[in-house]
């Protein structure tokens, strides 16, 4: 929770969700009177509002979560902005500082790589209020547009600052010629109003984007990397302009110019190195066609993406893209997933079968009846996510932003330190004030800034590359600490496609089939529907059963011919004070060939329960799970299978998979208090799952990985999201967080060393501008290079393996 003071009107209005009745109304208006500060509540039933009147500032935050104390919640908004002008982490703490002032915004994270912003706020907080914080803090607020993405924006930016380096650099290359003729003995220089000519256009035109922005951090009470550059080559070039009216012979009009040169060119590197991190999105996005050949009116018309409609039928030619999400309805043929689930290989696709856009049909013809279209579709959600991931601040970084937020004053400091200790020291002016400059030009905030940010960008965009979603930064910063794997059985280790493999009764076992099928009528559970097409494949009339219900954790029960049937686990059979009786030993050699065994009991009007048979199911192990867990135990992480199936059966699954640990008959509610044991020593844990049944275990974890094969609310509850159905992507997901993490700490450490280790050199004299500016302008550029690094992963090689 945002701890953050941020300022509210003495009036602030509350949406609340979730209130029913007067008594509510009581609770929510008990619970905000409470908080400090608070001089009246009013809370409407009908509005779904609270009006808090205060005195003083609050915190919206803890006004959130009073409201949450009662059981209700405070529904927010989130909004995505662009910011321009933003140089290093300084400005970065400014942004948010000054977003985090505007009435209802609860938290900010600005991200200096993506140079963007994504603000949480109550509802109903204008844009224009969000926007003129940023403009008050003196940058430039960019409102998103449907059309055009930051990227699109930057590729020209980018050109044109290349044209600034270009110019930069002739104009002074003549000043520094004279430097390089001394190396080799010939002392000469151009005259001083020629040095004068060719700097002042570099320092006054070219570099006015740093005195700009400098007045802007000046302006908001705060200090960011052009304020030092405008400073230290200012004050070069004003040293220079000094001693050439004087008479005097020592000139540093180069050194002004050739920093700002370089800056500028590590500025432009640095452009073109974010563009590259940002490759995964604009790949995405390129694989949303822009039309579709759609059938209307019986014949094929092509229309926008904007023009279709939910049940349309879209055709697809050999070698195009699927446009939209959908059923096929006509035509088998092979797609090209690759760059959507990671899939290496065309998946077969024939009718009744699902689809994804953008996606590329292989060699037929095919006609796909549209299920999703814009925001709702796959690929707009997968680059949603990955967008949320790159927006998203790390934990770490928070801390890196503390010293940010003090780094400029301090350099600022030192710098005034440096040129009285020299000035005192030796009595040279000149020489004071250039070691002062070096001072203020090799500080450099902007490595601190990209340090992190980059690190995720490249970290989840090759991630998204090879179908694993990493949502938020800070499950990707966790991951790779995880110690434990806990897996759910059916769907995550197994196929998830159990068959009917064996039934004992009492008598006819078709009788029992038939019962067993009229309770499982219409559930889509995978073990009802092995039920219901064994009774198909053996042509058996399915009777209608009354009153059917639910067991959760244990089975179905339902009414037929006046007797009421359940059909469930050992656990329910268990409950109704039922033994094995006669079915004791198949039973028994069922589990132990890793059979799901499930009961039928019948309980007469007035009688008592009787067993009446049993089924048991098979599943089959995914060949990829026995990767997995190889995989994992390379790593050095423990697996763990928690199932609701019997011990026999999953057993019999964890021998055959080399899983470390087994809990079985495990209750859909009792799978989260399993998790939180498993982290009650002190150990990360991750839970792998695809089910409804899944979800609470999945937030327990302290890292969600969920199979895109699976439910959306597991899909909602997970931090990681694995586009297919393939187990050897957790070990993936948990190499590639592993090395994101590395690169993030490589980045922090030469951030840091760069600045511990180059400004008591430049301090002492050791440092020319020249150098220190060289130092300075690619320190950033080398954060980002070591970041892409990360573009070059791959999946682990034997998780490749089928």
């Amino acid at each position: 929770m945002n701890t953050t003071i941020t300022p509210v009107s003495k009036e602030l209005d509350l949406p609340i969700s979730g209130m029913t009745c007067a008594s509510c109304v009581a609770r929510v208006e008990r619970a905000l009177q409470a908080v400090p500060g608070v001089q009246s509540v009013s809370v409407n039933l009908a509005t779904e509002r609270a009006r808090v009147t205060s005195a003083a500032v609050l915190d919206t935050a803890v006004l959130r979560e009073a409201v949450q104390k009662t059981g209700f919640e405070v529904p927010l908004a989130e909004l995505d902005l662009g910011i321009k002008g933003m140089t290093c982490a300084s400005c970065v703490a400014r942004v948010e500082k000054g977003l985090k002032r505007v009435p209802g915004v609860l938290d900010a994270a600005v991200n200096l790589a993506t140079e963007s912003a994504r603000i949480r706020t109550l509802p109903g907080v204008g844009v224009e209020a969000v926007a003129a914080a940023i403009e008050a803090a003196g940058f430039e607020a960019v409102l998103p547009q449907a059309d055009a993405t930051p990227e699109a924006e930057r590729a020209p930016a980018v050109d044109r600052d290349g044209i600034r380096v270009v110019l930069a650099a002739l104009l002074s290359l003549p000043l520094v010629v004279p430097m390089l003729g001394e190396l080799v003995g010939r002392h000469w220089m151009l005259p001083g109003w020629l040095q004068l000519v060719l700097a002042t256009p570099v320092q006054f035109w070219l570099g006015a984007r740093f005195y700009r922005a400098g007045w802007h951090a000046l302006r908001a009470g705060a200090g960011n990397m052009d304020l030092l550059v405008a400073l230290g080559t200012s004050a070069a070039f004003g040293l220079s302009v000094w001693q050439w009216f004087a008479g005097g012979m020592h000139l540093y009009f180069e050194a002004s110019a050739v920093v700002i040169t370089l800056v500028l060119l590590g500025k432009w590197l640095e452009g073109r190195a974010k563009r590259q991190t940002a490759a995964a999105i604009r790949a995405l996005q390129a694989l949303r066609p822009d039309t579709a050949r759609v059938l209307r009116d019986g014949r094929e018309q092509m229309l926008p993406l904007a023009q279709l409609r939910l049940g349309d039928q879209v055709v697809v030619l050999p070698g195009e893209r699927v446009a939209v999400d959908g059923e096929i309805l006509e035509g088998i043929s092979q797609f090209d997933e690759s760059l959507i689930t990671g899939e290496s290989l065309p998946v077969a696709r024939e009718p009744g079968e699902p689809v994804i856009g953008g996606a590329i049909n292989g060699e037929g013809r095919v006609v796909v009846r549209t299920t999703a279209l814009g925001a709702e579709s796959t690929l707009a959600r997968i680059i949603r996510l990955v967008e949320s991931a790159q927006a998203a601040k790390a934990p770490i970084q928070r801390q890196v932003d503390k010293v940010s937020a003090v780094f400029v004053p301090v350099v600022l400091v030192i710098a005034l330190i440096t040129f009285v200790g020299w000035w005192l020291a030796t009595g040279d002016v000149s020489n004071a004030v250039i070691n002062a400059v070096a001072v203020m030009v090799i500080a450099c905030p902007c490595a601190l800034g990209l340090a992190t940010p980059a690190a995720i960008m490249a970290g989840t965009g090759v991630a998204a590359k090879h179908g694993i979603l990493i949502k938020d930064a800070e499950a990707l910063e966790i991951a790779h600490s995880v110690g434990v794997v806990a897996f759910d059985k059916t769907g995550t280790l197994t196929e998830g496609r159990p068959t009917l493999a064996a039934i004992a009764a009492v008598g006819k076992d078709s009788a029992l089939l038939a019962d067993a099928a009229a309770l499982q009528a219409g559930s889509a559970h995978p073990l009802a529907q092995a039920v219901l097409d064994a009774a198909k494949a053996l042509a058996i009339a399915v009777p209608a059963a009354s009153d059917l219900r639910a067991l959760p954790g244990r089975g179905v029960s339902g009414v037929l011919n006046g007797v009421t049937l359940q059909l469930g686990n050992t656990r329910l059979r268990d409950e109704l004070g039922l033994d094995a009786g006669p079915f004791a030993a198949r039973a028994d050699e069922l589990a132990a060939a890793g059979r799901t065994v499930s009961w039928l009991m019948a309980i007469p009007a007035g009688g008592a329960p009787e067993l009446r048979g049993l089924l048991a199911f098979g599943d089959r192990v995914k060949p990829q799970a026995i990767v997995a867990v190889r995989e994992l135990r390379a790593m050095g992480v423990k697996s763990v299978m928690i199932t609701g199936d019997n011990a026999g059966a999953a057993q019999a699954v964890a021998a055959e998979l080399g899983i470390d640990e087994v809990l079985a008959n495990v209750l859909p509610g009792d799978k989260a208090a399993r998790v939180a044991a498993l982290k009650a020593g002190g150990v990360r844990v991750a839970m792998v799952g695809d089910g409804i049944n899944d979800a609470p275990a999945l937030a327990a974890a302290d890292v969600g990985i969920a199979m895109a094969t699976g439910t959306e609310v597991a899909m909602h509850a997970a931090g990681i999201t694995l586009m297919r159905g393939d187990p050897a992507l957790i070990a993936d997901a948990l190499d590639i967080s592993r090395r994101t993490w590395r690169k993030i700490q490589q980045n922090l450490f030469w951030a840091f060393a760069y600045n511990v280790v180059g400004i008591p050199l430049a301090a002492a004299g050791m440092l020319s501008p020249v150098i220190a500016g060289a130092a300075m302008a690619f320190s950033s550029v080398s954060v980002i290079t070591n970041a892409l690094l990360l573009t070059r992963w791959r999946p682990v090689p034997s998780s490749r393996q089928r």
